[in-house]
Parts: C-alpha cells; sequence; structure tokens
C-alpha cells in the first residue's frame, strides 16, 4: 500500500513546525537574546539541591540524602539522578532537543494534538486545539513560577488520554504503546498531585465506558481493553517504581503524614494529611472560574498594581491626594485582583475556546460530552475549596488520598483539558453535518450562551462589589478610583471577549456556507486562538521574566557568607528571616530552613513548638544588646553554630554554645508520648540529657558513659558518616543528624547496629566501651531495589515502543 504523503504525513509535518516555530518565538529572548527565565522557585530549588549537584559532579554517585535543607532529609525529595534515562531521552526526542523549560510547552502542544487525533478530529483543526491547551494561562503561569514538574507531568496528560482512548477504540496494539509510554513519561515528571487529578478524570472516562459497554451488552471487550491497559500502567508504574517507593515511604514521615502529637499541635497538623486551612489557603470564589473566559473578571493577576498604569483612576486620585505620606501607603493597596486568594493570577482558557466548548455540548457524542462537562465541573467544584466546604470538606475527608495536597486550584487544569477537547470533537461532528435548520439552531444557542454572558458582564458591571474583604475601611475617595478602576477592566475583558467570539462564530460560518475552504478556516481558527491566548499570556510573561542565562546573582555570596565559609567543620547555619521560604543560605550552608513543600513532620513540629520560642527569646536579648547566643538548647542539639542577621560580616554571629556533631550524654528522661518528648525536648539541658519515647524503642538496657568519653566526626559524605569514639564504658550517644528509619545504617566497627531516636529528631547510638569507628550510611532500598526495577522496565518500554512503531509501519504498508 502506497502512502499518501500529502493526507497521511504532511498535515502532521507542518503541525509539529508550527508548534516548534511558535514556541521558539513565544519564547524567543530564550533562544535570540542568550536569557534564561527567571524562576523563583527554581532559584529556590537549585539553592536547596546545590550540595547533592556538588556531590554527583564530583564523584559521580548519587548523595541521596542532604544536610543542606531543614536539618537534614532524603535527596530523593530534592535531586537524584534515577535509573530512567531512557524515559529522559524519549522526552528530548518528543521535544527536539530544545532547552528546558519551554520543551514542556512543546511537548504540550505535540500531546493534546495527538489526543484530538484519537478522537478523528482532522489535523488542522487539532493544531488549534493543540495551542489552546499549551498556551493556556494556567501553563504560562506554571512556567514562570518555576512549577516546572507540574507544567511537565500536565504536558503528558492528553498522551494518556489518548492512548487510553485508542485501546477502547479498538486501536488496541498503538494503544497500549502509546499509553504505556505516555504514563511512563507523565509519572518520570514527579508530580502526584496532577497524576492524582488525572487519575479522576481517566475513572470518570471509564465509568462513562463501562455504562455505555453494558448498554451494547460488550462487558467481555470492557475487560478486555480495561485488562490491556493495567498491563500497560503495570509496565509504566515499573518505570517510576524507585521514586514511587521513596515519595510513599517519605509521605508518612513528612508534614503529609500523620501526627504523633495529641495535645501540642502546629498550625498545618491534621489527622493524616494537610490541615484543611493549609490546604484550601488557595481557593477559588464561586464566580472565579469566570476567568476562564473573561481574565480580568476579578481584575486579572493579584501582583498587577494600578497605581503602575498611567491612566489609571487610582493614580491619578493619589497624585491629587494632599497627604502624599497617606497616598504612599494606600499604593499598596491597589493590586487590581479583588478576590481572597492571597496571590493569584487567571487561568484563561480563551473566549473561542469557550465557544467551541460550548459547540461540544450541542454536537458531541452524548459519551464524550458526559465524561468532559463532568470532569470540567469536577475541576471547577474542587477548585472552590473553601468557597464550598459543603463538598469539599467531605472530599477532603474521605477521598483517598485527596488530603496530601495543597493549592487546589491546580484543580483547574481538569476543565483546561476538557473545553479544548470536547470544542473540538463537537466541531469536528458540526463539520461533519454541515448546516441545516437544526444545526443553525443549535449553533445560534451555543452563540447566545458565550456571547450573551459577556454582554451581560458589560451590561451589569456595577452590579459588582469590586472590593475585597477589609477594602471598605479605606477612604472613600480611594475606594471609589479603585472600584473604577477594576471595574474598567472587568468591562474592557468582557468586550474583548465578546468580540473574539463573534469573530470565531462569523469564521465558522462563513465556512458553513462555503464561503472559506475548510483548510483555510482551521488556520483562521486556529490564529484566531492563538492571538487571543497570546495577548493574554503576555500580561503576566514579559521581559521582567528574563534574566541573563549567566546572571546568578541570586547566589552571590554575601559578605556574611564568606565569613562563615571560613569555618571548615561541619555545622549548621540559622537565618531567621523566612526560615521555610529560603533556601538561597542552603546553597552555601548546611541550613535549619529551606524551601520545599516536603518536610519531615517531626522537624516542622520541633520548629514550630521549640524553635520559633527560643528564636523570639533570641531577637528580645538581641534587641536589648546582648549577643550572647549559646543558651537555647534546641539551637545547640542541631548544632547551630552561625546565626545570620543579614549580609554584612557583622551580622554573623557564633554560637559557643553549639554540641558539635555528636555527643555522650549522663542522663537519660524515658517518657510516654510523643506530646512528652517534645515538650521534655523543648526545656531539657540537652548537652547532657536524651529525651528518649519508650513506646518506640527498648531502652531498659542503654548504659550512661562517663564524663571523659568523646566522639568526634572524621569524615563526611551527605551519605555516609563516620565517626570515632572514645569511652572507657558503653555509653548513649547523640548525634546531631536527623533520624529517619527508612534507609540510615549504623555500623560500629564494621558490625550493624539499631539506631535509636532520641530529642524528638535525632540519632542515637549504644556505644561499647573502648575506641571505636562509627559509620552512618543512608543505603534506601527505594532507591537499590527500586532503581533497579525502574531500569528493567525501561528497557521493556523501550522493546515495547520500538516493535509497537515497527508493527504500526509494517500494517500501513500492507
Amino acid at each position: 500500500m502506497k502512502v499518501n504523503f500529502k493526507e497521511a504525513v504532511l498535515p502532521h509535518m507542518i503541525a509539529v513546525f508550527v508548534f516548534f516555530i511558535i514556541t521558539v518565538l513565544f519564547f524567543s529572548p530564550i533562544y535570540l537574546d542568550n536569557k534564561s527565565i527567571n524562576q523563583e522557585d527554581i532559584n529556590q530549588w537549585e539553592g536547596g539541591a546545590q550540595e547533592l549537584i556538588e556531590y554527583r559532579e564530583n564523584t559521580g554517585d548519587e548523595g541521596l540524602w542532604t544536610n543542606s535543607m531543614f536539618g537534614g532529609m532524603p535527596g530523593y525529595v530534592v535531586s537524584v539522578v534515577w535509573q530512567d534515562q531512557i524515559l529522559v531521552g524519549f522526552k528530548k526526542l518528543m521535544s527536539f532537543w530544545i532547552v528546558n523549560p519551554t520543551r514542556n510547552i512543546l511537548a504540550s502542544f505535540i500531546c493534546f494534538y495527538i489526543l484530538l487525533l484519537a478522537f478523528k478530529v482532522r489535523p488542522y483543526l487539532a493544531i488549534g486545539g493543540a495551542l489552546a491547551f499549551g498556551l493556556s494561562s494556567y501553563m504560562i503561569i506554571g512556567l514562570a513560577a518555576g512549577h516546572t514538574a507540574r507544567i511537565g507531568a500536565i504536558a503528558f496528560m492528553p498522551l494518556v488520554l489518548a492512548g487510553i482512548h485508542l485501546v477502547f477504540s479498538n486501536k488496541k496494539v498503538i494503544g497500549f504503546v502509546l499509553s504505556t509510554l505516555a504514563v511512563a513519561l507523565q509519572l518520570r515528571e514527579n508530580h502526584v498531585q496532577m497524576t492524582y487529578y488525572l487519575i479522576l478524570m481517566i475513572a470518570i472516562y471509564g465509568l462513562v465506558q463501562l455504562v455505555y459497554y453494558v448498554k451494547q451488552k460488550k462487558l467481555k471487550e470492557f475487560g478486555v481493553a480495561t485488562g490491556i491497559l493495567l498491563v500497560s500502567a503495570i509496565i509504566a508504574l515499573g518505570t517510576s517504581f524507585g521514586k514511587l517507593w521513596a515519595l510513599y515511604e517519605f509521605g508518612k514521615y513528612s508534614q503529609r503524614g500523620k501526627s504523633e502529637l495529641t495535645s501540642v499541635l502546629t498550625e498545618k497538623d491534621n489527622a493524616d494529611g494537610l490541615a484543611k486551612d493549609y490546604a484550601f489557603k488557595y481557593s477559588n470564589g464561586i464566580l472565579e472560574p469566570m476567568v476562564l473566559m473573561i481574565p480580568n473578571y476579578y481584575g486579572g493577576s493579584s501582583a498587577h498594581l494600578l497605581v503602575q498604569d498611567e491612566d489609571s483612576k487610582v493614580l491619578k486620585a493619589l497624585q491629587q491626594s494632599r497627604d502624599p505620606q497617606t497616598a504612599n501607603q494606600l499604593a499598596r493597596y491597589t493590586s487590581a485582583y479583588w478576590g481572597n486568594q492571597p496571590f493569584t493570577s487567571p487561568y484563561y482558557a480563551g473566549a473561542v475556546i469557550c465557544f467551541l466548548f460550548v459547540i461540544g455540548i450541542a454536537f458531541a457524542d452524548k459519551k464524550y460530552t458526559c465524561w468532559l462537562v463532568a470532569s470540567a465541573l469536577l475541576g471547577i467544584i474542587l477548585s472552590w475549596g473553601d468557597s464550598f466546604k459543603v463538598i469539599n470538606y467531605l472530599l477532603f475527608d474521605y477521598l483517598p488520598g485527596y488530603n496530601k495536597f495543597r493549592s487546589v486550584t491546580f484543580t483547574m487544569i481538569l476543565p483546561l483539558i476538557a473545553m479544548p477537547l470536547l470544542g473540538l470533537i463537537g466541531l469536528e461532528n458540526l463539520l461533519e453535518k454541515g448546516l441545516n435548520k437544526e444545526t443553525q439552531k443549535k449553533l445560534l444557542i451555543s452563540l447566545g450562551i458565550v456571547a450573551g454572558s459577556c454582554l451581560l458582564a458589560i451590561v451589569f458591571a456595577g452590579m459588582a462589589s469590586f472590593t475585597k474583604n477589609g477594602e471598605n475601611q479605606l477612604p472613600i475617595w480611594f475606594l471609589k478610583a479603585l472600584r473604577d478602576d477594576r471595574k474598567s477592566l472587568f468591562r474592557s475583558d468582557a468586550l474583548r471577549s465578546l468580540i473574539f467570539i463573534l469573530i470565531g462564530f462569523v469564521v465558522l460560518f462563513a465556512h458553513l456556507k462555503n464561503k472559506l475552504s475548510v483548510t483555510l478556516f482551521s488556520f483562521i481558527l486556529s490564529a484566531l486562538i492563538l492571538v487571543d491566548l497570546w495577548n493574554v499570556d503576555t500580561r503576566y510573561f514579559t521581559e521582567a521574566n528574563y534574566r541573563r542565562s549567566r546572571d546568578n546573582s541570586f547566589f552571590n555570596a554575601t559578605e556574611a557568607d564568606k565569613k562563615i565559609q571560613g569555618d571548615k567543620s561541619i555545622y549548621r547555619v540559622y537565618n531567621p528571616q523566612g526560615t521555610f521560604m529560603d533556601a538561597r543560605t542552603s546553597y552555601y550552608h548546611q541550613s535549619l530552613g529551606g524551601y520545599s513543600g516536603a518536610r519531615l513532620r517531626r522537624y516542622e513540629e520541633l520548629f514550630n513548638n521549640c524553635i520559633q520560642s527560643e528564636t523570639t527569646e533570641m531577637i528580645k536579648s538581641l534587641q536589648a544588646g546582648n549577643r550572647d547566643i549559646s543558651n537555647y538548647n534546641v539551637l545547640n542539639m542541631l548544632n547551630t553554630k552561625y546565626l545570620i542577621l543579614g549580609e554584612s560580616e557583622n551580622a554573623v554571629l557564633e554560637n559557643k554554645g553549639a554540641l558539635g556533631n555528636a555527643w555522650f550524654v549522663s542522663d537519660l528522661v524515658k517518657v510516654n508520648s510523643a506530646d512528652e518528648e517534645l515538650e521534655k525536648t523543648c526545656g531539657s539541658n540537652l548537652g547532657s540529657t536524651a529525651i528518649v519515647d519508650v513506646n518506640q524503642d527498648d531502652f531498659s538496657n542503654i548504659s550512661l558513659a562517663d564524663r571523659g568519653a568523646t566522639i568526634l566526626l572524621e569524615s563526611y559524605k551527605p551519605n555516609e558518616l563516620k565517626y570515632r569514639s572514645k569511652s572507657s564504658k558503653a555509653g548513649l550517644a547523640l548525634f546531631s543528624e536527623i533520624y529517619y528509619p527508612k534507609g540510615w545504617h549504623a555500623f560500629i566497627d564494621g558490625e550493624e547496629v539499631n539506631i535509636y531516636r532520641a530529642n524528638y529528631v535525632l540519632r542515637a547510638l549504644q556505644v561499647p566501651q573502648g575506641a571505636h569507628q562509627i559509620v552512618f550510611k543512608f543505603e534506601p532500598k527505594a532507591y537499590t531495589v527500586g532503581g533497579t526495577i525502574m531500569f528493567v522496565s525501561c528497557i521493556l518500554l523501550l522493546i515495547i515502543v520500538v516493535g509497537g512503531i515497527g508493527w504500526t509501519i509494517k500494517k500501513e504498508i500492507a
């Protein structure tokens, strides 16, 4: 059989070329001006990962554990190279080796394009749908913030859906190959939250398919398709088995796991998972999802200050104020956003896509409408969070795993997948049917719904308050100007969306009246979608989001850093300014703080209940002129040798009371609960006392060493610590290292011994009398065994993909 190049190959080549060019043009400063995206989260990640990166570069091995953040934590939630480099190669191939993180946008274009093809949308139409997905402001805003893993995981979600749908469409071989590869690539991005949302969408798809298969009495076929996908999922899971194992283990001990405390709870504690107030801190208002169609429905980005706009009424009002001091203070309250989220930018789907979505509801097959409308509604309902407690609190308490995630507005990815998919499926069906009395009626109703919504927003804009909580206390003259500016943004964007919708309708109607060819119509529609989204994206992604590629000023060493680095021993540094939001300190030092949503729960509880109170006392003492910081027991036990109060050399305080890397104790206090353990740890002299929970280990045969016993750190690696001890009798030694039970092994003269937990977060060993070498090694099975399974699974995946491609080519030629 001869392949028709013009029909079977050329459209796809054009599509990929369009995606590539648009990616390069949108991020042109990277490719033309040698710039990179200044991503705050990536900067912070690099700070926390620096110890592991340097160790990898210097030794070729993986550190697996890092002491640079939160006193110490597993490295596989920070930076570890796993045995899945075959998947890395697949991703680079799919994105034509373009630079990170822009390859995620190109991959999202290609994956959504394949999804639309799987649903039999013609190629030139599918280009527009793919652009709508990849250029939704959700993707661009996430990329700008540095959420590379999240955007990467989202990019492959459409490919997973495409593979699943092909299996259920009786294209089992190619569907099996595609779904296996897609799930493997999606899991490799290591963003469990996005995978969770994908599973929800797949579950709805499966339920709808089951209903239709039951109606058609084809349960056997449903079982076969499900079985194929289960095999696909198992193989794909194998390619990330070590990662998932490690995260599952870590999750139990992280802030998302169950606390052992009962009476002393921290702000984020929950019975199992996050606390509701923490998880729902970012929740959409009930009408906030309207930003899918009108980006400035709630004013736009919270970072947009109206005082910066030359033509704003707010600026004019402040300039006319007779009190410059008050005007300067009020300038901080000029955010264009008037919703209740502390920080946000609108997730805009596109006015044209909203129009097509309603067309999809009217013209797509009912099973696709049920699935995609339900998915979109689920995403919107979940995004309401605190604004719709009656449902979301119930789901948070009873939907398995859901209480592990925060930032529920991320669920808006569900409508952002569902809307362009259903819209293009419906449009394809409309083009197939052509224009008749029935289709024209449905088309006009669809136009009336979306255009009418925009028109109503313009006409009745004055009925909205355009204020958020607390703003009613602002001066009336200022508040009036603020409301007027927000109302103007609201109306202008509603009008803008209305114009795009009307243009889209005119172009579509012209084609249905045979005034435009389907190819020309497809390209005009794609161009309209591109212009619409590009214009909005560049509101939130501007030249300010770039920096020179060699600009590493974020990590420029301060005089304080340089002074501390003169000390070559092993110790910790405490920077009390934004402790849990600062990984810049971690770039140079082993820090008590860091920047990561994955922290050990016990360490966070220790910080919130002990270190914070010590910090408060210390700051008061410093303000009183006392620079002695040696009397704070928990800081001392964490070997906090230096305190950073600023960037200058004089801003560094040395702590003479730091207990060092390890020490023997002369007193043992036994407690019966985590609450007692934490309370005693906060209030005891930890230089001589060990606090132990007898419910955790048997401490009945523990001995205490004499006062002359010594223990010194001889060599340090992230995953291996060597000590030399000397004592005249057996004793309990404490190590200023964070206790974590999954992977750490201790050896005394080569013989493995039990690691105890003491002082709520530290490791402890019973050390025999005499001179001994003590070695701690971090060898988690999740990495050693899990990594082997990953490598074997990746090889199997490679065989499946190559074999599947070969089989498909052979079939097409035959």
